[in-house]
Formats: structure tokens, sequence, C-alpha cells
């Protein structure tokens, strides 16, 4: 393998697993966090284990221009050689050690005692908020506190390349949304690339920088998060309810007796719930296609808060169902509507046609990318 970017994480894979022929290019960038998104048997968790060495497929595979495998050059690292942290759907903590237990063994088989370490124990146990929890048995952790050490313990590791396989996909609700934010944080925090696989597309909405949409073992898109969801034609969702898009916005100000935040997305104003956040702070937007309708002349007498003037740029009809997709561009972002055909054809929804987006609900994910550090989430 030659010209490995220093900037990615690069490689491919090939060959068979079961009925499915793997053949899956990788392409991320070396900071923030990548999905690798696709239904369930597409063949992402094998990709997973080829990146960390516990299976070895023909191909090859890079972390910053490190070259891990190189086949063609007789190149495989064995999974010690790797310095990766895997974080499974099963956070599979030692019964016997404690918290700090736990913790520490990532510390030890890091290797890297007596040099700088990317990440100190301190750090990490700050970053997942487990100072009360260090003394604890794994055996009276809730299913997120578990978590959360798991990803600690696999950060300790000091690894190069974090990996993690649908740590979110055992966990009720309630779990879910008071471990997310600390997954968010790694994005503020650390220098180190994820790969984050995983069927949800609300979590990859809410959490992924850029993803890779996979299909029967093939990649099929890939991009930014904004740019993916965008595209009509990728559409892999095992909840098609959740399609949509994602806005990157700024705090506006705030309207403290109407419990109101306004957010500015390219000059227009976007208003939500009061948020906390504070003035001149990016966040991401989640809009779903099906919270959003669509009218050819400004209404007016409504009870939507959010109505913004685009035009069309995409339209698809599925044609084995009574709904349609409409890809609206609303300056410097795009929306998503997901109406029927028949109301699609009414309005003569073609390209460049002027339209209103009335948006009725908006979900405010996330800080964004490159928001100042140790600031709290909006979650």
């Amino acid at each position: 393998m030659t010209g490995a970017s220093v900037s990615r994480v690069e490689g491919r894979f090939r060959g068979k697993v079961g009925a499915l022929d793997l053949d899956f290019a990788i392409d991320a960038p070396a900071q923030g966090i990548t999905a690798i998104f696709g239904p369930s048997g597409c063949g992402k968790t094998t990709t997973l284990r080829c990146a960390a060495g516990l299976r070895h497929m023909n191909g090859n595979f890079s972390v910053a221009g490190d070259v891990w495998q190189d086949d063609a050059a007789g190149v495989f690292r064995r999974p010690h050689e790797r310095s990766v942290g895997y974080v499974f759907q099963e956070p599979s903590l030692f019964p016997h050690l404690s918290v700090r237990g736990n913790l520490l063994y990532g510390w030890k088989r890091s290797g890297r005692k007596g040099h700088r370490a990317i990440l100190e124990f301190e750090e990490v146990v700050d970053l997942m908020g487990l100072n009360t929890l260090l003394e604890r048995d794994p055996s009276n952790l809730s299913g997120g506190e578990r978590q959360r050490v798991a990803v600690g313990r696999a950060l300790l590791a000091q690894p190069k390349l974090l990996l993690m396989d649908e740590p979110l996909a055992g966990l009720d609700a309630r779990a879910k949304e008071g471990i997310l934010p600390y997954v968010e944080m790694l994005h503020r925090s650390l220098s180190v690339p994820v790969l984050y696989v995983s069927h949800d597309l609300r979590e990859v909405a809410r959490l992924a920088d850029s993803m890779i949409v996979m299909e029967d073992g093939r990649s099929v898109g890939h991009g930014p998060v904004a740019e993916v969801l965008e595209r009509l034609d990728l559409d892999r969702s095992e909840d098609d309810s959740e399609a949509g898009v994602v806005l990157d916005v700024t705090v506006a100000g705030h309207d403290d007796e109407l419990h109101l935040t306004r957010l500015d997305h390219h000059g227009k104003q976007i208003v939500v719930p009061r948020a906390a956040l504070q003035v001149g702070d990016v966040a991401r937007l989640r809009v779903r296609a099906r919270d959003v309708a669509l009218a050819t002349k400004k209404p007016a007498s409504l009870s939507f808060r959010n109505i913004l003037r685009g035009r069309v740029v995409e339209t698809v009809e599925h044609r084995r169902s009574a709904f349609a997709d409409v890809l609206v561009d609303v300056g410097g972002g795009r929306l998503r509507a997901r109406i029927t055909r028949d109301a699609m054809n009414e309005l003569e929804l073609g390209r460049g046609r002027l339209v209103y987006a009335l948006v009725k609900g908006i979900s405010l994910d996330r800080p964004a990318v490159g928001r100042p550090r140790g600031r709290a989430s909006a979650s």
C-alpha cells in the first residue's frame, strides 16, 4: 500500500462472509466521528473487526499514514500491535475489578507507562463523568454507566483509532439519553478518529461528522453527514420515519419570557424552545422529512413558527408507496419534505419551483464540532 494519507483513515477489505460478498472501502477523516451506517447484516461489524485485526480479509488499511495492513506488501499487524480501542455492544467489564480497576486495565494495556499519555487517567474520568463511580462494582452499575466505563477503558488504552460497534444498541431510551452527551464530548475533547457502527439514523445524525452508507457489503455513499442525508437516493434506514437532514446554526438570542431560542441559518431565523446554549454557539439541528410541509404561496395565520422560503432542487417518487421526497434549498442548507405523490403532482413541485417549507418539529441535537471545549451539552 503506497501513498497512505496522514490525514485520513483509509482501507479496503474484500472477501466472503457467509453468503455476503464484502468489498468495502473506508475513506474517513483522521479526526472526529465517522459513522458506518446500514441495515443489519450488511457487514458493518465485520468491517470493524477487520480494522482491528481481529479478522484477516484481503485488503489494506492505514490510520493517519500508519500502515496496519497491506497484503500486497506482506504487512499485517496483529490486534495488539494496532493501538485500537474497541467498544462493543456489551461492555464486557471485568466483574472482579472495580470501575477504577477496569479503567486501569486499559491504561496498563496501552504499554505507555513512563511516557506522556495521549489521555491521562483523570482526564478520561472527568470526560466520561466517572468520578463518583470509581470504587463501585460493575454489577452495581446501570447499563449506561457500564458503557461509559467501557468507553473510558478503551480511551485509556491510548488508541490511535477508536472503534465503536453499536455501543447504544442494548440500552433503553432513557439510558441512551444519559450516555449520548458523553459520546458527543468526544468531538471536542479528542483528536483520535472514531469509526462508529450504527443502524440508527437518529444516532448518526446526532453524533457523526461524516458517514459511510453500507449495503450488501459495499459502500454506496460517503461524505459529511449533512451532504449524505440530503441524498434522496440513499434511504437505507430501518426506520423510514427518521429520514431527514441536519443544519448547522448559530444561536442569535433568547426570549426568556416566551422560553424560546432564536437561531440563525445563513440569515434565516429559526425558533426553537429555550436551549441551554450561549449566544454565538454553533449547534446542530435535525429536521425530519415527515415534519416538513410545503406550500407554493406564503401561508398566514398558522401555528407554524418556522416558515422558510426556498426552491425545489430534486424530487423522488417512491413508486411502491403513496409518498415522495422533495429536496428544498433554503439558502445555505437544504430541507427534505416527505409528502404524498398526489400532493407533489397537484402542486407541480418540479425543479426550480418556489416553495415555502413549514417546519413542524425541530430537534436541537448537539453542539457542532468546533464549539469551545468544556461547555455543557444542550441535550
